[in-house]
């Protein structure tokens, strides 16, 4: 576990009691430990996908894209390089990946991991719109992960940056350093605040009741996080690629529940994968690549 903001407290207690140098070695010695993710054969899954039905040219993308997915979580983690790629022409701006996001993760007002960006372009007469889903770039040299005091952020050897929400202190530094704004902080805020706080078994708001719905814990990396009892409060968020949901064989969200079949997700270390086919198409850009981040989020235009 990461230092919390009690231990930066009673720290900040010792040293004000004449005993620093301990209290800075106790603290040094916390933000010192940084996380193994596991490799290797522990992180294998054997995922089946329709075996009785054969791959086609004319199946669905989602098919491809979860077949795909099966022969990448066959993989050990550091063989994986995830990639996601959104086809802006596609896009028609609904924001169902935006609310399958919110709903998947239990996110609060002020938190969203996938907004969606529009854009006009063109000269008048002729002027048009597009739309820029935009998720955590997930970059391959992140400049979140350099200014974080407490070593809370890093990027996993698949390459998706996570964020440790037992260690993170909230400084906010990360969200400062992101230039794609895919970094923002829960302010511990709840959608029917103000609400009369009754019981109710209704799964939804009665007479200003407060539903139950609204402090399900999340299932962010693969643990329960109950905000009523910390953590993620306080602490900075991001998308990050449903880690939870490849583990047991699923797509992103954001995939699964895009109308239009604009978003694909998958291993770009798979020749044989979608993602891999469409990163040589000649319209594809990354967004602010002049600054050196190499996002792996890539868009189609």
């Amino acid at each position: 576990m990461g230092a919390t903001r009690r231990e930066f407290l009673e720290a900040g207690a010792i040293i004000g009691a004449g005993a620093a140098v301990a209290a800075t070695a106790a603290i040094t010695a916390r933000l010192d430990h940084r996380t193994t993710d596991p490799v290797g054969e522990e992180t294998v899954r054997h995922i089946e996908v329709l075996p009785s039905v054969p791959p086609s040219p004319e199946e669905d993308v989602l098919v491809r894209m979860q077949r795909d997915l099966a022969r990448a979580m066959a993989k050990p983690v550091e063989q994986r390089r995830w990639v996601m790629i959104i086809d802006t022409r596609k896009c028609v701006g609904c924001h169902a990946c935006t609310v399958g996001c919110v709903a998947e993760n239990h996110l609060p007002p002020g938190v969203v991991y996938r907004p969606v960006v529009t854009e006009e372009y063109g000269e008048y007469p002729h002027v048009q719109i597009r739309f820029f889903p935009r998720p955590c770039m997930q970059c391959d040299v992140p400049p979140c992960v350099p200014v974080c005091p407490v070593h809370a952020t890093w990027k996993r050897p698949d390459g998706v940056v996570v964020v440790n929400y037992d260690r993170c202190i909230g400084c906010g530094y990360c969200i400062t350093a992101c230039p794609y704004n895919a970094r923002s902080r829960d302010l511990g805020e709840y959608w029917l605040d103000g609400a009369a706080e009754t019981e109710t078994t209704s799964e939804l708001p009665i007479l200003g009741q407060n539903a139950p719905w609204e402090k399900t814990p999340s299932n962010e990396y693969a643990k329960s996080w109950d905000r009523t009892k910390g953590s993620p409060v306080g602490n900075a968020r991001k998308c990050h690629f449903c880690l939870h949901r490849l583990e047991v064989g699923q797509l992103p969200m954001c995939v699964t529940t895009c109308i239009g079949r604009a978003t694909y997700f998958g291993d770009a270390n798979d020749p044989e994968s979608l993602v891999s086919e469409l990163m040589a198409a000649p319209n594809v850009i990354r967004l602010l690549e002049h600054l050196g981040t190499e996002p792996r989020v890539r868009y189609l235009i």
